[in-house]
């Protein structure tokens, strides 16, 4: 039986298939000394000599799928290595053994709350497709003025750099007369700076940004900042049966 060269790689934990099929553009995947191109298809069984640069990819048997939360502090970057020897979200993590986390979707460095890791880079992928419409909610904090117009704009679509986006919901949480006020947000995406932008294109500010869900997963309240805990059976099933 025969497979994606990027789906293989992706479920042995290297990445999402997208990112995979970057290193693979970029001429740094090859299949038994040659080049390897996007959706070239190897035998599961007997793939032969697999590197990502000069690594070579060691297959193993079945690894049982593994979820954790991670509450994710102000200041921590989404990626792996940073040439600025800034703090990341994988210093923390637990080890795995012949295996690598893989963040279901991303937050800026401004950006602090719930973040999702598997060691399943095909269910990575399916989590943060938007074909899927995985929910996302958060909590914002916004400088400016926002009215029941404004709102309604809001969740009907506002043109950013890469299109229009919405809230599927958003809502007032706070009744305070400040200019800072509360939102309670759920986006069905995860763009860069997404809701920052949109909240710009209305003339307003997003001074603190904190995601409290991801499909239906919330963040422990008893989760400290920098601290990370393995999804139960039943939360990592129910997980899964977003995506089927």
């Amino acid at each position: 039986m025969t497979e994606k060269i990027q789906k293989i790689l992706s479920n042995l934990g290297y990445g999402s298939r997208r990112s995979i099929e970057k290193i693979i553009e970029k001429g740094n995947v090859f299949l038994n000394g040659k080049r390897a191109i996007v959706g070239q298809r190897v035998d599961k069984n007997n793939p032969g000599e697999i590197f990502i640069g000069n690594e070579k990819i060691i297959f193993k048997e079945h690894k049982k799928l593994e979820i954790i939360i991670y509450n994710k502090p102000i200041g921590e970057i989404c990626t792996r290595n940073d040439p600025k020897k800034r703090l990341t979200v994988f210093d923390k993590l637990p080890f795995l053994n012949l295996s690598r986390w893989i963040s279901i979707g991303r937050l800026d460095i401004n950006t602090k709350g719930l973040l999702l890791f598997t060691n399943n880079g095909e269910l990575a992928n399916q989590l943060m497709h938007p074909r899927n419409k995985i929910e996302r909610e958060y909590y914002i904090r916004v400088f400016g003025e926002i009215n029941i117009n404004t709102i309604n704009i809001l969740k009907t679509g506002v043109k950013i750099k890469d299109g229009y986006v919405s809230f599927k919901s958003i809502e007032l949480i706070s009744k305070n007369k400040s200019k800072n006020k509360w939102f309670k947000g759920v986006l069905c995406e995860g763009k860069n700076r997404e809701i920052r932008l949109i909240f710009r294109s209305i003339k307003c500010q997003v001074n603190k940004l904190i995601r409290i869900r991801y499909g239906n997963i919330f963040l422990p309240k008893n989760l400290k900042e920098g601290g990370w805990e393995k999804l139960n059976d039943k939360l990592l099933n129910d997980l899964c049966n977003l995506v089927k």
